[in-house]
Parts: C-alpha cells; structure tokens; sequence
C-alpha cells in the first residue's frame, strides 16, 4: 500500500512542477484598431496609458501581418496558415452562414488543451455561427461573446448606427423576402437577424444598444475571472472584443470622457481593459509566467488613424493588414524595445503550442513559425518568413521579400468613382515595387529602377500557382466546414434556434 501512495504523491508533485513550468498566454485581438490608434504608435488622440506601459515594458512588433478582413485574419490566428489555405472565402462570414472553419483544422486552443490548458474565448469569434462551428467546440472550455461583428444585427436594435444615432424603424424590405437565396456565407444587411450574446451553447441576451454599450466592460470582467480562477494552472486566454468596429458604442463611464468623439471614448476603454487584465496578472504574481499578446485583426477604416501607413481595412496596402502589436512578458521578453521582423496572426499556434511544450500538427501545412526567438530579442534572431504573401479573400494582390514589396496591377480593380480617383487610380494600374524601409507609406514606386528585385518577386508569386493559387482556389487551399439548411441562433422574428435556449 505504501508504494502506490508513494508512486502517486511522485506524480502529482511530477504534474505540478510541470504544469508550474508552462507559460500562460492571453492574446488580445481588437477589431478595426488602427495602426496609429494607440500611444506606443504614434496616437496623439487617444490617451493609452495602459497600452503605453505594456510597450515600455515589453516589444513592439512593427511588422506584424494579418489579413484585409476580420474572417480571414481570425482563421489565420487560430490554424497558423494563410487564411486562403483553411477559410477560403471572398470576404467575411455573415449570420446563418452554411460555411465555417473546418472541424477538421486543428485550432490553438485545441492544442494548448491538449498540452494540459484550460481555455476560454472571450469576445467575437467569427469563424462560423453554427454550433459545429463555435469556440465550445473548438477547443475552447468555456466561451462568452458575439459569433460575428457587431454590426450584423437589425437596425432597429442599433447594429446599424453607433451612440446617439436615431435607430431606423423596421421596414420589411426585398431583401427579407430573398434571405434564402442569399450566399453561402450567410445573411446580408437588412436579412439580418438579433443579434445574439452567447455563452458557451446558450443564447443569454438579444443585443441592443444598452447590451453594445457594455459590451467591453462585460468581456473584460469576464476575463479577470477566467483569469483568478485559473491561476493556479496554466491557462491560455483568447480576448478578441468586438471594439472598435462599427457600430461605435463606447461604455457609460467612457462615452463624452476624451475630448475627440466616440471613437475616442472607445479606444480608451479598450486601453482600460488591457489595463484590467494586466493588473489582474501582476495582482496574482503571475507577470513572469504569462505571455500577453496584444494586436487587432485588421487595418483600421478611415474614422481610425493608420499613418504612416497607406490604405485601410479591407486592402492589401500596409494599412489594411500591418497592426499595431505589442509582446508583454517580464523576464522574458526584452523590455522598451521593439523588432521589424515579419511576424504575423499565422505564427501565434506555432509559437505558443512550443512554448507549452505542446505537438504542432505534422500532417497537414502550416504557413507560420515559431517567432519566439524574435520576441525574446535574440541574438541574430530573424523572422521565420522569407517571404510573404497579401491575399484578399481568394486574390494574391502583392508579395513580400525582405524591404521589397510588389503589388500587382490587378489588385484595384473595383471601378473609380469620379474622375480624381480615376486618375490616381490610372496611375496605380501598374505593377508597383516599394521598398518598405525607406518608403512605409509606399508612396514612391520604384518598378523601374529595379528590375532584377522586381524579377525575383514575380517568380515568388508565380511559384504559388501550384499551392493557394494566385485567384480562385489552388491546390494547397483545404475544404471549408459546410452544414445543410444553417440556421441563426435567433430568427428574424426572434425565436431562439432549438438547443441554444438558457
């Protein structure tokens, strides 16, 4: 009898030093921040005086790459692939969309709770409202958020206009009568349902303009507690809020606090709730053991600041797909120090599932790598990324290759509007090369002045036509996640789906 007890007191003292010796990581994703929004980039609106001190005692990541859109950018983060290659999609995913990311990718969090984590997501997922889709399944223990963006509610509920607007009164339109035609990735505009708030497989709350209002502040008391109930374990923290995309709804204690508009009033609370967060992990003495990464899912619109970069959300211009990110871990990472290393959302799995001592996936490919000598500030620690491509949706539109960046003629196609943008856009009707570290705002093409860097990109692009394909679907892009007869959680006319009633 002594033995077994003896063997048993070994391994659970075994268990603890191991799970004492893994890293926690929280990962903070906010939607549509831009590039300048936030002090430690340059922000001189918006006063981020937690953020500021997360840069000064962490690394900034000058060059951290996601995606056009907050879809893409997402499956990116959460498979460590070029979001063509697991959600090949033209755009984003809408309510009641028949399509999602596949169950059979591996995610992080499924990783890190193979490796021993708890997990929670916390905040916008936006891979797929079907339940075979959300984050309970998903490797998630436990989920509290909105499945998509919100603006993809009705109207008259105030998804459609920010703080202080008039809501529109409910018009059943031509739209309402075609929602069953609509595409595969869900439904559109005025087709579009309540909007839900779940957690975990139940629908708690219709949102409306009280519910967006305290949006953030709900996430961020949620996870605090995530946190203390968990500080005893190694645990992994997805806190993706739904600030600061359209509609803006900063909270009651911040609308009207800066002197620059709701938007403002926005960013600080969001710069609030990190400062939530980190005090939650210094509190508990856990600073020396917890990666917190903090970023956005992609450039911000133009109500955001982007400079010095050129272009916003939903182009492949540095704008649309540079965030502004920062690396925080005291002792580990180098403090008030910053790298221009290519990083990116791809290289989150890879990285953290190392850390942890966890199996990255060898059958299948996985476009990141592991950046952790670059956020540790390695001696001669280079990026895993020789080269990178920029995608929209199923479009190669430009490639990547130390300071070199070519962008192809076809990547404006959308028609000009008037005849200013017509001629700019005359002019951008080329094959364009910038480089990068002396021109970020990529302002001067210099295609015809370089002619063998031009020659080297375009064979790097050429050589993806047998893997994700320069348009269309290509040979490397895997399956998406498809349900017959998908359903939202809550109906047009407000009934709750079947199984995810409270």
């Amino acid at each position: 009898m002594k033995f077994p007890r003896l063997f048993l007191l070994l391994l659970c003292l075994t268990s603890t030093a191991i799970a004492a010796g893994r890293p926690n990581f929280i990962v903070i994703n906010i939607d549509d921040l831009g590039y300048a929004d936030i002090g430690p980039f340059g922000s001189k609106l918006n006063r981020t005086p937690n953020l500021d001190r997360m840069a000064h005692e962490g690394r900034k990541l000058t060059c951290f790459y996601a995606a056009p859109v907050c879809s893409p950018s997402r499956s990116a983060l959460m498979t460590g692939c070029y979001p063509k290659r697991v959600l090949p999609i033209p755009g984003v995913l809408f309510p009641g969309a028949a399509v999602g990311l596949n169950p059979a990718e591996r995610t992080v969090a499924e990783l890190l709770k193979e490796a021993g984590y708890a997990t929670a997501c916390i905040g916008k997922w936006h891979l797929g409202d079907q339940p075979e889709f959300l984050p309970h399944r998903r490797g998630f223990d436990y989920y509290l958020g909105l499945p998509y963006s919100n603006d993809m509610g009705t109207g008259e509920e105030g998804s459609k206009s920010s703080l202080g607007d008039p809501l529109p009164k409910r018009a059943v339109t031509k739209t309402d009568s075609a929602a069953a035609t609509v595409a595969e990735t869900g439904l559109a505009g005025a087709a579009q349902p309540p909007l839900p708030l779940v957690e975990n497989e139940k629908v708690i709350a219709r949102v409306g303009p009280d519910e967006q209002q305290g949006i953030v502040e709900r996430y961020t008391t949620a996870a605090v507690k995530f946190i203390r109930a968990n500080k005893d374990k190694p645990f992994f923290l997805y806190l993706p809020h739904n600030a600061v995309h359209f509609p803006v709804y900063p909270g009651k204690s911040w609308a009207g606090k800066s002197p620059n508009g709701i938007f403002s009033d926005w960013v600080e609370e969001v710069d609030w709730s990190v400062g939530q967060v980190l005090d939650a992990v210094r509190e508990l003495k856990l600073s020396e053991k917890t990666l917190v990464l903090f970023t956005s899912d992609n450039g911000g619109t133009p109500r955001s600041v982007n400079a010095p970069l050129r272009g916003f959300k939903a182009s492949t211009w540095e704008g649309g797909m540079r965030e502004p990110t920062i690396a925080w871990w005291p002792g580990k990472i180098p403090a008030g120090t910053s790298t221009d290393a290519i990083t990116g959302m791809f290289d989150v799995l890879p990285t953290l599932v190392k850390l942890a001592g966890g199996r990255v996936p060898m059958d299948r490919k996985l476009d990141g790598g592991d950046i952790w000598p670059v956020l540790a500030g390695e001696a001669g620690a280079k990026s895993p990324h020789d080269v990178f491509y920029y995608y929209r949706g199923l479009k190669l539109e430009a490639v990547r290759s130390g300071p070199w960046k070519l962008r192809f003629a076809s990547a404006d196609g959308a028609p000009a509007k008037n005849a200013k943008n017509a001629k700019k856009k005359n002019a951008d009707a080329v094959d364009q090369l910038y480089n990068l570290d002396a021109d970020i705002g990529e302002s001067k093409n210099v295609i015809a002045a370089n002619p063998d860097v031009v020659k080297k990109l375009r064979a790097l692009a050429d050589a993806m036509k047998d893997d994700l394909g320069l348009d269309g679907i290509g040979p490397g892009v895997r399956p998406l996640g498809r349900v017959a007869n998908p359903q939202p959680l809550i109906s047009k006319d407000g009934k709750i789906r079947e199984g995810f009633a409270p």
